[in-house]
C-alpha cells in the first residue's frame, strides 16, 4: 500500500537568475529570469507527530515565452501566467483536506487545474507548470518521511501511481515499469548550441572549455530551411574536429511554419553533401512545428527521420495522439510533470515491445545547479534517459545568484555533481557525463534544501495580466 498524506502548507519563493550569456531559442532571447522554489509541508497518515510531518521542496526557472508563445503577450506577461498557474494549483491542492496518495492528489487536481487556467486565458502547457512543481515538492517530503530515496521509493510506487489518467494503459503496465527500473549511474550531457552561440573558434561548439567534453549536441533551428542548413553545415565542420564520435539532435522550438517548410529542411539533410556529417549522426528532430499545427499535420514519409514532440506535450493523451501522426518520441521535463514523464516512458516501453521503436528523451529548460538539475537528472536516470540536454552549466555562471554558503552546501552533500576549481561551485562533468550516485540520498535527489531566508516570496502576477485574462 502506498502511504497516504495530507497537505499542511504550500509556499512559493523566487530568486533572480542572471545569465552569463544570452540564450536564444525560437523567437525569444533570455538574459535573466526568476527561479521558482516550492516548499511543501505534509503529514503522513498513521505516523507519529514527529515522524509523520515532513517538508519537501523543488525548483525550476520561470521561463518566458516557452510555455505560452502567443505574440500579443510580453515575456513578463508569460512569466506572470506561470505565477498564476502556481497560485491556482496551490488553492486546488490545499482544498483536498483528507488523506490520499501523492498521485491521488495530483490526479484529483490536474483536470480542474487545466479547466480553471483555461478560464483565466492560460494555455494547458503553462497550466501544468503549477502542479508539476508542487508534485515534486510533495514527493520530496513523502520520501523524507519514509526515509527512502527517489529511486527505491518510485520502484516501490510510493506515490501510488495508476492508469486513471492514461486509459490506453492498465495499472499493471505502470507497476511493472516502475518495479523493473535500474537507475543509470551516468547520464551524458547533450550540449545546447543556441541560435546566438558562436560556432567557430574560441567559445565555439568544438571548444572543450565550452562543451565540457560532450559527445551529444542539441542544435537549435530558426525555422528558415536555407539559413538552418548553412549553419548546420558550419557546425558539422567544427564537430568533426572533436577527435571523437558524436551524435546530434535538432530542436526547432515550433519555428517551422508547416509541413512544406519542414520537408524543405529534411530534403537538404537527405541530399546536401555539406550536411552529410550532421545527417549521419542525427538522432531525432524535436518539435519542428507550432503545437496547434502539429496536431493537424501527419508526418507521412517524413516520419522516417524520427521526430519528437515537446511543446505539444500539454496533456496525458499527447503522446498517443502524436504517435498516430508519426512521431516516435516525447520529451521528459520535470517542469511538465514527473508523473506524465513516467507514464510516457511506460508507453514507450510497451509500444516498443511490439517491434517499432518509441522513446522518451531528456530535454532541459535551463534547470539550474542545485535542486532543479538534481531532480530532473534523477527522473531521467530512473526512466532510462541515457543523455539529456543541460543548459544551466553554460548559460548561467555556476550557481548564479545563489548565496555562496548555500552553493557550498550542495557541493559538500553532492561531491560527484559539483566542484570548485577556483571560479565558484559548478556542475562537475566527467568525460561528458553527470554522475547520479549522490542522488540516492533520502528525499527527492537532494540532501540539501535552499536557504529560505535568502529567498523572496513569489511575486504576484501583474495587473496587466489580470486585465488580459
Amino acid at each position: 500500500m502506498s502511504p497516504r498524506l495530507k497537505l499542511r502548507d504550500i509556499a512559493f519563493f523566487e530568486r533572480p537568475v542572471q545569465f552569463a550569456r544570452p540564450f536564444r531559442f525560437g523567437a525569444i532571447t533570455i538574459n535573466a529570469t526568476p527561479q521558482l522554489f516550492v516548499r511543501a509541508e505534509i503529514e503522513v497518515e498513521g505516523k507519529t507527530t514527529n515522524k509523520g510531518v515532513a517538508v519537501g521542496t523543488s525548483a525550476e526557472l520561470l521561463v518566458p515565452k516557452w510555455f505560452d508563445k502567443r505574440p500579443e503577450l510580453s515575456p513578463a506577461q508569460t512569466v506572470d501566467g506561470l505565477r498564476r498557474s502556481l497560485e491556482i494549483a496551490r488553492g486546488l491542492y490545499l482544498a483536498r483536506t483528507g488523506f490520499q496518495t501523492a498521485f491521488d492528489l495530483h490526479a484529483s487536481c490536474i483536470g480542474a487545474q487545466i479547466a480553471t487556467c483555461a478560464k483565466k486565458n492560460i494555455p494547458a502547457l503553462a497550466a501544468a507548470y503549477g502542479p508539476a512543481e508542487i508534485d515534486k515538492a510533495i514527493l520530496d517530503a513523502l520520501l523524507r518521511a519514509a526515509e527512502t530515496n527517489f529511486f527505491d521509493g518510485m520502484a516501490g510506487n510510493i506515490a501510488g501511481m495508476d492508469a486513471r489518467l492514461s486509459p490506453d494503459l492498465v495499472g499493471a503496465d505502470i507497476a511493472t515499469f516502475l518495479c523493473g527500473r535500474a537507475p543509470l549511474e551516468r547520464v551524458a550531457i547533450r550540449h545546447t548550441v543556441g541560435l546566438d552561440d558562436p560556432v567557430e573558434g574560441e567559445g565555439g561548439v568544438a571548444d572543450p572549455r565550452e562543451n565540457a567534453g560532450a559527445r551529444y549536441f542539441k542544435l537549435k533551428l530558426s525555422g528558415d530551411p536555407a539559413a538552418d542548413a548553412a549553419r548546420l553545415a558550419r557546425i558539422g565542420k567544427e564537430l568533426d574536429t572533436l577527435g571523437h564520435d558524436y551524435k546530434v539532435t535538432l530542436d526547432a522550438n515550433e519555428q517551422y511554419a508547416d509541413l512544406a517548410a519542414l520537408r524543405a529542411l529534411i530534403d537538404r539533410l537527405d541530399h546536401d553533401a555539406a550536411l552529410r556529417r550532421i545527417a549521419a549522426r542525427l538522432l531525432y528532430v524535436e518539435q519542428p512545428m507550432p503545437r496547434n499545427i502539429t496536431r493537424q499535420s501527419p508526418l507521412g514519409a517524413l516520419a522516417d527521420r524520427g521526430f519528437i514532440i515537446d511543446e505539444a506535450d500539454d496533456s496525458y493523451d499527447a503522446f498517443p495522439a502524436a504517435r498516430a501522426l508519426g512521431y516516435r518520441g516525447i520529451s521528459s521535463k520535470s517542469c511538465k510533470g514527473l508523473y506524465k514523464s513516467i507514464v510516457n516512458a511506460t508507453r514507450a516501453a510497451k509500444w516498443s515491445a511490439g517491434g517499432e521503436q518509441f522513446f522518451v528523451t531528456g530535454e532541459d529548460l535551463t534547470c539550474q545547479a542545485g535542486l532543479a538539475v538534481q531532480q530532473d537528472l534523477a527522473l531521467g536516470a530512473f526512466i532510462g534517459v541515457t543523455h539529456a540536454e543541460r543548459n544551466g552549466h553554460h548559460y548561467v555562471d555556476g550557481f548564479g545568484d545563489t548565496p555562496t554558503p548555500e552553493a557550498q552546501s550542495f557541493a559538500a552533500a553532492h561531491p560527484d555533481l559539483y566542484a570548485d576549481a577556483g571560479q565558484g561551485v559548478r556542475l562537475s562533468i566527467h568525460d561528458g557525463d553527470l554522475l547520479t550516485g549522490s542522488l540516492h540520498a533520502t528525499g527527492f535527489a537532494t540532501s540539501v534544501h535552499p536557504d529560505w531566508s535568502a529567498l523572496r516570496p513569489l511575486e504576484q502576477p501583474r495587473s496587466l495580466w489580470e486585465q488580459l485574462a
